[in-house]
């Protein structure tokens, strides 16, 4: 198996040989986006996010939209098969590296003049990322208190847990996320209930007392989040 930082360094190397794309093309996987688990952003979506590069994905249940990538593992799939079995990872590394080289070098295509796909592409322009690049790793969040007294947020692919405090089990709020740095707002009075740098080596993020005076928490982010709370009006002159 493989997560969130694996996807990420693949993609990283990947640029580094081939020069950065306009877009990129993934299913719906967990580890290409958060989107459709109401987890935010994924490692990969911040990381394109920062280089401007549009993400797509295809529609839930709609093969046809990779269709090209699935038909492309499934040649592949045929020639490993056609080769004697791999005794190690090392070896079935260099059974794959042979293939990629034909296939992309050696074969010719019909559909494009039988040129290879190497030459096909060398041939063309390429398109650069056009896109605004974003500052960061920044969301907003809606949920509700569970009867620990935690809540849930995703940071770089993984669900992180929150404690709050079982004071405020079943209250509603607002989680205010830049990046690492955190606010918890109460939705209907604006309470402050927890502000916190997440710890990524960690699934449970614990409230415990920050360090310093009686208090004291971490300074937000340059271009952090603010809650929007006024600051107490001063004595009138």
């Amino acid at each position: 198996s493989f997560g969130g930082e694996d996807v990420l360094a693949g993609f990283r190397r990947a640029f580094a040989r081939h020069g950065l794309p306009a877009r990129v093309l993934t299913d719906n996987a967990a580890v290409f986006t958060g989107k459709p688990r109401r987890g935010g952003r994924v490692a990969l979506e911040v990381e394109l996010d920062l280089l401007g590069i549009r993400l797509d994905h295809s529609r839930p249940r709609h093969p046809q939209t990779c269709g090209k990538v699935e038909r492309f593992h499934q040649t592949q799939k045929k020639w490993l098969a056609a080769q004697p079995p791999a005794p190690t990872l090392a070896e079935l590394q260099r059974q794959l590296n042979r293939f990629r080289r034909y296939y992309n070098t050696v074969r010719p295509h019909r559909a494009i003049d039988r040129r290879t796909p190497t030459q096909a592409y060398l041939a063309r322009p390429k398109a650069h990322p056009t896109g605004p690049r974003l500052s960061g790793h920044y969301r907003v969040r809606r949920d509700r208190v569970d009867t620990g007294g935690v809540i849930t947020l995703r940071y770089d692919g993984r669900l992180r847990h929150v404690g709050l405090g079982r004071d405020h089990r079943g209250k509603r709020v607002l989680a205010l996320i830049a990046d690492r740095y955190v606010r918890v707002v109460d939705l209907e009075t604006g309470e402050l209930l927890r502000q916190l740098t997440l710890d990524p080596d960690k699934d449970y993020q614990p409230r415990g007392r920050p360090p310093g005076p009686r208090g004291q928490h971490p300074a937000p982010p340059a271009a952090g989040v603010q809650t929007g709370r006024r600051p107490p009006a001063g004595p009138r002159s």
